[in-house]
């Protein structure tokens, strides 16, 4: 029996030994080129095309959950490529339109990136790997409102709209070298495909597997540095018989979205959405505000009408300076991500937030609103970032992308409804309305994060089990 527990190991087990090598920095670039792509696009949508956020946001991948991730971001990169492309050669608004809705479709498989990257990282540094690979979204941002500062005013918006689809056409390229997640063939069944990706890791990382054979995770185990009420919550959504149903049936998809509504997970995952659409409807609604706040102080003062394209250079300068905001927000979720938990820091930085945009509830100088704008948008990167560490993590492998994909298609919807507080409250005087909105939806985003029912820094990714009783 002992013989049997020691020549055996779990994939965990396999990572915490190869630990991070040239296989995850692989793995981390490439699913890094997907986040830039998908921050380029997304601030497109969010700073320039406004209007359309609605007809292209709130998708999300089909079904994710039970077919290969790989074959996930294959659907992302390609519909996002191709229709980001051929929006750039729209011969009216029609078209335009229904491309850069499949483009929202396409975005819509975003979360499929983090979580495939997350679980190739061994479990006692994943929250400041994974906000390494949130730094790749900042990269995005900046390079669109650079790029948008550049070619707009010169070349006008196809020349954006073509560029801004390059990375997609990158992941495409680099597809076919991309390995699967040994986790995820792991809980499938695919214990034989998983150990030879596991061996292809200790080659690339110059590392030795543990001795014995591969097998699906039992049991979860958590470090020691995780509280003993959260293991056994953890555990016990190991153990549900009904996730471990077979994942390959043609309703898998319904289950997984039924699962996520479990005694065990409904909690987490009505927090989750509530967290995730704070967090967007503010993130997009403090980028729109760095110029509409200044315009609309203007207009308001003056008593006249004003064109919403008064100052277009202005616009992406503007936007461009502020997106520099989110690299002391990396800085900072690095920093508290592993050291004071997930749940903590990111209702700190909700609350902070609030801080900083307390002031705009009156008008103020041109100084103070760039300065309480800049410190909300570090807050809110930094709180958006560790939200999509923690999010993967409270899910079993089963139904990690499937719960992640509709928390942000929730997110989304805030991004659409966003505009609506940014500009038309602020267009039409109302700044002070507009402000307090804003304060009590990131106000209630803190007080969900509290609610949240454990903490995962430190914690194993948590896996499914086939009950064969």
């Amino acid at each position: 029996m002992m013989e049997d527990v020691q020549s055996t190991f779990t994939v965990d087990e396999a990572l915490m030994s190869l630990g991070f090598g040239k296989f995850q920095a692989f793995v981390l670039v490439y699913a890094g080129m997907g986040w830039v792509a998908e921050a380029m696009e997304m601030m497109l949508l969010s700073s320039l095309f406004w209007g359309i956020v609605s007809d292209s946001y709130g998708r999300r991948q089909l079904m994710t959950s039970y077919i290969f991730l790989r074959t996930g971001f294959l659907f992302t990169a390609l519909v996002t490529s191709v229709a980001g492309l051929v929006s750039a050669f729209a011969p009216n608004y029609t078209s335009l339109i229904i491309m850069r809705f499949f483009v929202g479709i396409g975005l819509g498989g975003g979360p499929v990136l983090s979580s495939w990257f997350l679980e190739f990282i061994p479990a006692p540094n994943r929250g400041t790997w994974m906000v390494i690979f949130s730094a790749f979204w900042t990269i995005g941002t900046i390079f669109e409102a650079s790029l948008a500062w550049a070619i707009m005013p010169k070349f006008g918006w196809r020349w954006l709209l073509g560029l801004s689809a390059l990375p997609s056409f990158l992941l495409l390229l680099f597809y076919s070298f991309t390995p699967e997640s040994p986790r995820y063939l792991c809980m499938n069944g695919k214990v034989t495909d998983a150990t030879g990706i596991l061996e292809k890791m200790a080659r690339a990382n110059r590392g030795k597997l543990p001795s014995g054979r591969l097998v699906s995770d039992h049991k979860i185990e958590l470090d020691e540095i995780s509280d003993s009420s959260e293991a056994t919550y953890l555990v016990s959504v190991e153990k549900q018989n009904d996730i471990d149903e077979d994942t390959n049936s043609k309703n898998g998809g319904i289950r997984a979205v039924l699962k996520l509504l479990t005694p065990s997970l409904i909690r987490s995952t009505l927090l989750l959405w509530m967290v995730f659409f704070g967090n967007a409807f503010s993130y997009y609604g403090i980028v729109l505000l760095t110029s509409e706040l200044s315009n609309g102080n203007r207009a308001c003062a003056s008593k006249e009408m004003q064109s919403s394209h008064t100052d277009d250079v202005s616009l992406y300068k503007n936007v461009f300076v502020s997106s520099f905001a989110e690299i002391p927000g990396l800085v900072l979720s690095a920093v508290m991500v592993d050291r004071i938990g997930r749940k903590l820091s990111m209702s700190s930085m909700l609350f902070i937030s609030c801080v900083f945009l307390l002031p705009l509830v009156f008008h103020q100088t041109e100084a103070i609103t760039t300065a309480s704008l800049f410190g909300a948008r570090i807050c809110i990167s930094a709180s958006f970032t560790i939200v999509y560490i923690y999010a993967p993590e409270i899910y079993p492998t089963s139904v990690r992308t499937t719960g992640i994909g509709i928390a942000s298609s929730v997110g989304r919807i805030g991004g659409i409804l966003c505009p609506l507080v940014a500009v038309g409250l602020v267009h039409g005087c109302h700044q002070t309305s507009a402000v307090l909105l804003f304060e009590l939806v990131i106000f209630l985003s803190g007080i969900a994060v509290s609610l949240f029912p454990f903490e995962t820094s430190g914690c194993k990714l948590n896996d499914t089990i086939i009950d064969l009783k």
